[in-house]
């Protein structure tokens, strides 16, 4: 069966020297000069040129392994990226001396959709045929399913909500709206996500999204007695301007709040498992300046980072996958409306072509 988990994610810069080479590898093949890059990499040098997505991964990795010592989960874990150290060939490279043959995959995305899944698995093909053509042993891997509703991902963010709710002046609290917050992604790309039978119309990328808000509108309903308001918009729109993107973005929607009279606001960016750099700048700074000038309360739900309740989740996905090698029946673990995607992300699970994002607002 199964000998290790790696975890596999974006990556992120880890110091000003490095957001110039890292915005290179993110835009490999586009062609994209290097001062328009130096331009991009503004929100990194906000930051120092360091992004929070590698420190995150490591709680993740503590997290993990100690849930999984925990319950007596004897599966070693691993982490690679796609676009930074440590890169995806080197850990595998890794693992493969390690003695590991059989290996499955957690990515730090919870969604359908081209550069949510298929590019991983892209990625991890390419991986191994470096593997192979070094002489290696190729070993077999495996995606996890998507999580997006799965109650170890859906219930840390409604805690957040209800904690975001709290920070706000008690006299604007029960008439706050919810923000739901995602990465923007071209409409032709949204429109083919998930399996044929879902395309159109924003695809699965866009139901599993409203599903998780739902689940989380109607969670926090519950707790605090005030049916409020909510909405999915988006953020971190980049590429050409005349090629059509999800909308409304974050801010135009902070705009429509204010103007439609709304007392505050709390956005909650559920398409994020981390507090990453699209977060901490389009929503912590870009948004809440907007929501400054515009005079309207707001506060920011957390993600769910290395929540123990999610690193549970993830053990529960890994024993579901477990069962589903062995022909055995598996009860799924999920909260909302959608039935929490597919067992083992067949090919179906995102389209094979869609419009990449261009050079602006790196995802991470």
């Amino acid at each position: 069966m199964y000998d290790a988990l790696l975890l596999l994610s974006f990556g992120g810069p880890e110091g000003p020297d490095d957001v110039v080479p890292f915005l290179e590898n993110v835009t490999r093949g586009r062609g994209i000069p290097r001062e328009r890059l130096k331009e991009v990499g503004r929100h990194y040098f906000l930051f120092g040129g360091v992004s929070p997505i590698n420190a995150q991964n490591r709680d993740l990795l503590d997290a993990l392994r100690k849930d999984f010592s925990e319950h007596g989960l004897d599966l070693p874990v691993y982490w690679g990226n796609r676009n930074w150290a440590p890169y995806l060939p080197d850990t595998l490279r890794r693992m493969t001396d390690d003695g590991h043959r059989r290996i499955l995959v957690l990515t730090t995305s919870a969604y359908a959709s081209y550069s949510g899944c298929r590019q991983y698995r892209e990625n991890l093909a390419d991986a191994l045929a470096v593997l192979e053509a070094e002489g290696r042993p190729v070993p077999h891997v495996d995606k996890l399913r998507h999580y997006f509703n799965h109650p170890g991902f859906v219930r840390p963010m409604t805690d957040a909500v209800l904690t975001a709710l709290a920070e706000l002046p008690e006299d604007v609290r029960d008439g706050a709206h919810l923000a739901f917050c995602t990465h923007s992604i071209p409409t032709a790309a949204a429109d083919t996500s998930g399996p044929v039978e879902d395309h159109g119309d924003g695809g699965s990328y866009v139901a599993q999204h409203l599903d998780t808000a739902q689940v989380i509108a109607d969670a926090v309903r519950e707790a605090t007695g005030v049916d409020r308001p909510w909405k999915l918009v988006y953020q971190s729109r980049s590429g050409a301007p005349h090629i059509p993107w999800l909308e409304p973005d974050i801010c135009d929607h902070l705009e429509e709040l204010s103007a439609g009279g709304a007392p505050a606001a709390v956005m909650v960016p559920i398409g994020f498992v981390s507090d990453h750099m699209e977060v901490k700048y389009d929503l912590d700074t870009e948004a809440a300046a907007k929501a400054a000038e515009l005079g309207l309360p707001v506060a920011r739900a957390a993600t769910v980072g290395a929540d123990p309740r999610f690193a549970a989740a993830v053990r529960e996905l890994v024993l579901e996958r477990v069962a589903t090698e062995r022909g055995e029946a598996v009860e799924r673990c999920a909260l909302g409306a959608l039935g929490a995607g597919h067992d083992i992300c067949p090919v179906g699970c995102c389209p094979a072509r869609s419009p990449r994002p261009a050079a602006a607002g790196a995802a991470e």
